[in-house]
Protein backbone atom coordinates (compact mmCIF):
# COMPACT_ATOMS: atom_id res chain seq x y z
CA UNK A 1 0.00 0.00 0.00
CA UNK A 2 2.72 2.34 1.08
CA UNK A 3 4.21 2.31 -3.16
CA UNK A 4 0.46 3.10 -4.06
CA UNK A 5 -0.01 6.57 -5.42
CA UNK A 6 -2.48 7.56 -2.52
CA UNK A 7 -5.82 7.58 -4.57
CA UNK A 8 -5.02 4.19 -5.31
CA UNK A 9 -4.05 3.00 -2.20
CA UNK A 10 -7.80 4.22 -1.13
CA UNK A 11 -9.33 2.63 -3.69
CA UNK A 12 -7.49 -1.09 -2.33
CA UNK A 13 -8.55 -0.44 1.10
CA UNK A 14 -12.20 0.10 0.06
CA UNK A 15 -11.49 -3.53 -1.49
CA UNK A 16 -9.56 -4.94 1.43
CA UNK A 17 -12.15 -3.94 3.89
CA UNK A 18 -15.37 -4.48 2.11
CA UNK A 19 -14.57 -7.60 -0.58
CA UNK A 20 -15.67 -5.66 -3.58
CA UNK A 21 -14.22 -5.85 -6.65
CA UNK A 22 -12.07 -3.13 -8.12
CA UNK A 23 -14.58 -2.06 -10.73
CA UNK A 24 -17.75 -1.96 -8.11
CA UNK A 25 -15.20 0.63 -5.78
CA UNK A 26 -14.63 2.32 -8.79
CA UNK A 27 -18.32 2.71 -9.38
CA UNK A 28 -18.94 4.37 -6.28
CA UNK A 29 -20.79 7.29 -6.24
CA UNK A 30 -19.96 10.19 -3.46
CA UNK A 31 -23.75 9.97 -2.83
CA UNK A 32 -23.01 6.32 -1.53
CA UNK A 33 -20.77 6.76 0.92
CA UNK A 34 -21.97 6.17 3.99
CA UNK A 35 -21.35 4.07 6.76
CA UNK A 36 -23.23 1.35 5.43
CA UNK A 37 -24.84 0.71 1.91
CA UNK A 38 -26.02 -1.42 -1.38
CA UNK A 39 -23.92 -1.90 -3.78
CA UNK A 40 -24.87 -4.07 -7.01
CA UNK A 41 -21.92 -5.54 -8.38
CA UNK A 42 -21.24 -4.99 -11.85
CA UNK A 43 -20.38 -9.22 -12.51
CA UNK A 44 -22.96 -10.40 -10.95
CA UNK A 45 -25.59 -7.84 -10.56
CA UNK A 46 -26.15 -9.32 -6.73
CA UNK A 47 -27.09 -6.52 -4.45
CA UNK A 48 -24.83 -6.61 -0.94
CA UNK A 49 -25.13 -4.19 1.99
CA UNK A 50 -21.56 -3.12 2.78
CA UNK A 51 -19.98 -0.72 5.83
CA UNK A 52 -17.07 1.24 6.11
CA UNK A 53 -15.53 2.54 8.89
CA UNK A 54 -15.88 6.47 9.83
CA UNK A 55 -11.72 7.05 8.86
CA UNK A 56 -11.71 5.41 5.91
CA UNK A 57 -15.19 7.15 4.59
CA UNK A 58 -13.62 10.54 5.66
CA UNK A 59 -10.88 9.84 3.63
CA UNK A 60 -12.90 8.79 0.70
CA UNK A 61 -15.03 12.12 1.10
CA UNK A 62 -12.29 14.14 1.36
CA UNK A 63 -10.68 13.24 -2.47
CA UNK A 64 -14.37 12.53 -4.12
CA UNK A 65 -15.70 14.35 -6.75
CA UNK A 66 -19.33 15.85 -7.29
CA UNK A 67 -20.75 12.11 -8.89
CA UNK A 68 -17.64 9.71 -8.33
CA UNK A 69 -16.36 8.59 -5.31
CA UNK A 70 -12.89 8.19 -7.03
CA UNK A 71 -13.07 10.40 -9.65
CA UNK A 72 -10.64 10.09 -12.97
CA UNK A 73 -8.34 12.46 -14.90
CA UNK A 74 -11.47 14.20 -17.20
CA UNK A 75 -14.33 16.18 -15.70
CA UNK A 76 -16.78 13.33 -16.64
CA UNK A 77 -15.92 10.22 -15.05
CA UNK A 78 -14.32 8.07 -12.46
CA UNK A 79 -10.75 6.74 -11.95
CA UNK A 80 -10.15 3.31 -14.55
CA UNK A 81 -9.81 -0.56 -13.56
CA UNK A 82 -6.33 -0.31 -15.89
CA UNK A 83 -5.20 2.90 -13.75
CA UNK A 84 -5.54 0.87 -10.55
CA UNK A 85 -4.15 -2.01 -12.19
CA UNK A 86 -1.11 -0.47 -13.70
CA UNK A 87 -0.16 1.22 -10.37
CA UNK A 88 -0.21 -2.10 -7.70
CA UNK A 89 2.01 -4.10 -10.82
CA UNK A 90 4.56 -1.01 -10.34
CA UNK A 91 4.51 -1.27 -6.76
CA UNK A 92 4.60 -4.84 -6.97
CA UNK A 93 7.19 -4.91 -8.85
CA UNK A 94 9.35 -2.41 -6.60
CA UNK A 95 8.99 -4.25 -3.76
CA UNK A 96 9.82 -7.75 -6.57
CA UNK A 97 7.38 -9.42 -4.96
CA UNK A 98 7.52 -12.99 -6.44
CA UNK A 99 3.66 -13.91 -6.51
CA UNK A 100 1.16 -12.76 -8.81
CA UNK A 101 -0.57 -9.18 -7.38
CA UNK A 102 -3.12 -7.41 -9.09
CA UNK A 103 -5.79 -5.40 -8.19
CA UNK A 104 -8.38 -8.61 -7.45
CA UNK A 105 -5.42 -9.80 -4.62
CA UNK A 106 -7.22 -7.46 -2.61
CA UNK A 107 -9.95 -9.32 -2.70
CA UNK A 108 -8.57 -13.03 -2.07
CA UNK A 109 -7.33 -11.14 0.87
CA UNK A 110 -10.71 -9.67 2.29
CA UNK A 111 -11.14 -13.79 1.86
CA UNK A 112 -8.72 -15.13 3.83
CA UNK A 113 -9.15 -13.05 6.45
CA UNK A 114 -12.87 -13.52 6.91
CA UNK A 115 -11.82 -17.49 7.05
CA UNK A 116 -9.25 -17.39 9.69
CA UNK A 117 -11.69 -14.75 11.62
CA UNK A 118 -14.78 -17.06 11.44
CA UNK A 119 -13.77 -20.44 10.30
CA UNK A 120 -16.86 -20.68 8.21
CA UNK A 121 -16.62 -21.00 4.48
CA UNK A 122 -20.57 -20.26 4.61
CA UNK A 123 -19.88 -16.69 5.53
CA UNK A 124 -16.97 -16.51 3.42
CA UNK A 125 -19.15 -17.26 -0.08
CA UNK A 126 -21.98 -15.10 1.73
CA UNK A 127 -19.70 -12.26 2.12
CA UNK A 128 -18.27 -12.82 -1.41
CA UNK A 129 -21.74 -13.01 -2.61
CA UNK A 130 -19.78 -16.70 -4.43
CA UNK A 131 -22.76 -18.60 -6.15
CA UNK A 132 -19.99 -22.07 -6.05
CA UNK A 133 -18.66 -23.00 -3.34
CA UNK A 134 -15.64 -24.00 -5.24
CA UNK A 135 -14.78 -20.70 -6.08
CA UNK A 136 -14.62 -19.44 -2.14
CA UNK A 137 -12.77 -22.50 -1.45
CA UNK A 138 -9.60 -21.11 -3.81
CA UNK A 139 -10.27 -17.79 -2.20
CA UNK A 140 -10.77 -18.31 1.28
CA UNK A 141 -7.57 -20.60 0.96
CA UNK A 142 -5.35 -18.61 -1.00
CA UNK A 143 -2.86 -17.88 1.32
CA UNK A 144 -2.21 -21.84 1.83
CA UNK A 145 -1.50 -22.14 -1.64
CA UNK A 146 0.76 -19.51 -1.81
CA UNK A 147 2.43 -21.02 1.17
CA UNK A 148 2.38 -24.76 -0.81
CA UNK A 149 4.16 -22.31 -4.08
CA UNK A 150 7.11 -21.46 -2.10
CA UNK A 151 8.26 -24.51 -0.10
CA UNK A 152 7.66 -26.29 -3.51
CA UNK A 153 10.22 -23.69 -5.02
CA UNK A 154 12.24 -23.52 -2.36
CA UNK A 155 12.79 -26.93 -2.12
CA UNK A 156 13.11 -27.72 -6.01
CA UNK A 157 16.38 -25.23 -5.45
CA UNK A 158 17.25 -26.44 -2.49
CA UNK A 159 16.92 -24.08 0.01
CA UNK A 160 15.44 -24.39 3.53
CA UNK A 161 12.47 -22.07 4.16
CA UNK A 162 12.20 -20.81 7.37
CA UNK A 163 8.62 -21.17 8.77
CA UNK A 164 7.82 -17.23 9.13
CA UNK A 165 8.77 -17.13 5.85
CA UNK A 166 6.72 -19.63 3.92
Amino acid sequence: MAALTPSNALVCQVSLHTGLRIGDVLNLKTEQIKPRFWVTEQKTKKRRMVGLPEALRDSILEQAGEVWAFPGRGKTGHRTRQAVWKDVKRAAKMFRLDQNVAPHSFRKVYAVDLFEKYGDLKTVQRALNHSNETTTILYACAAQVLKAKRLKKASRHGRRVERWNA
